[in-house]
């Protein structure tokens, strides 16, 4: 049985054309899944019963199950999802100022064993596909009781979205699709490691935000913290970075996870200011969110604020990303999909 969900609208519209279905009847058939939430086939009462039946015999419409809620102090609230196969996932709704923002997995566990990162201590299982993608946003739109608020989604939950390239791409199209879940590209933000040429792809494949979690200054510091960069250096990231096609007034955002004495010196911040200095670009600082067994520390809320004055004074947007949901562990890192 096909799954639906794992089908863009030019999938869809190309499968069924092989029947001689009617090209409009994609654009239906979407609007029911993702604006409506229907279950069924047999709940598309604006198609042919022969059609309904013809899908219903050859597709299926996949979702996933609520295991858990659980809701912070500051209002973020942590999902638990289980899949088909018994796996599990966390997505976590997180409240802004005037609006909502979801963040999303794309994997079961993750392979990149970056150091601070709770997630990668699980390893890898497996890449969600597209339908589990979607399905995260779907789900929590149905929970969610002011989901009309919602309009920020972020690829940064457990997992490394473009080692999964090929069904994140799928999935951004049906996130950002106007028959699908209709989100604007300029509020989806993909989060990445640094892979060089899926950065690439990435930019001549779709328009949606992109985001670094860079972490050091030089690559043996980078190295350290993040075994990708064994692969592909600060300086190739950075050329990709350049070379990534940015909408005017867009720019790459460049993630700092700031660990006290390893990263954090005046000295680090000069040499990031430099590095940075030919993208457009805004830096999130980071606090570390700590976690049992971990040998690292967060810096002094004093080193964070110096760091972040260096930064401002040479012209950069530098914010101190204020965790939330860290009492729940729902903080960046902190994802571990856990039923204890």
């Amino acid at each position: 049985m096909i799954d639906i969900k794992s089908m863009t609208e030019a999938d869809l519209s190309k499968w069924l054309g092989g029947f001689n279905v009617a090209p409009y009847r994609t654009g239906q058939i979407f609007r029911w899944i993702y604006h409506r939430h229907v279950t069924s086939f047999s709940q598309m009462t604006d198609l042919p019963k022969a059609l309904r039946e013809f899908l219903s015999e050859h597709m299926i419409i996949t979702q996933v199950s609520i295991d858990r809620i659980q809701t912070s102090s500051d209002g973020s609230k942590k999902y638990l999802l289980r899949l088909r196969d018994g796996q599990h996932i966390e997505s976590v709704l997180i409240p802004e100022r005037n609006h909502w923002t979801l963040c999303i997995s794309t994997q079961v566990g993750c392979a990149m064993g970056c150091k601070f990162c709770l997630t990668g201590q699980n390893g890898f299982v497996r890449n969600l596909r597209a339908s589990e993608i979607v399905n995260q946003v779907l789900t929590i739109i149905q929970d969610f009781d002011s989901h009309e608020r919602l309009t920020n989604i972020v690829l940064m939950g457990m997992g490394e979205p473009l080692a999964n390239y090929d069904n994140v791409l799928k999935a951004l199209r049906i996130i950002t699709s106007n028959n699908g879940l209709g989100f604007s590209s300029r509020r989806v933000t993909l989060s990445t490691a640094g892979l060089v040429p899926e950065i690439q792809r990435l930019g001549r494949d779709i328009n949606v935000n992109l985001a670094v979690s860079l972490n050091a200054s030089e690559d043996n510091t980078r190295s350290y913290l993040m075994p990708v960069n064994r692969t592909y250096s600060l300086k190739e990231v950075i050329d990709a970075c350049k070379r990534f096609p940015l909408p005017p007034r867009r720019r790459i955002t460049f993630e700092y996870v700031m660990l006290a004495g390893i990263n954090d010196s005046l000295r680090d911040a000069e040499r990031l200011s430099r590095l940075l200095r030919p993208v457009r670009s805004k830096i999130n600082l980071i606090p570390f969110n700590q976690f049992d067994g971990s040998k690292f520390k967060r810096p002094d809320d004093s080193v964070i604020l110096s760091f972040q004055k260096y930064l401002i004074d040479r012209k950069y947007t530098a914010i101190v990303r204020k965790s939330k949901g860290s009492d729940i562990s729902a903080a960046c890192g902190q994802l571990r999909a856990r039923m204890g």
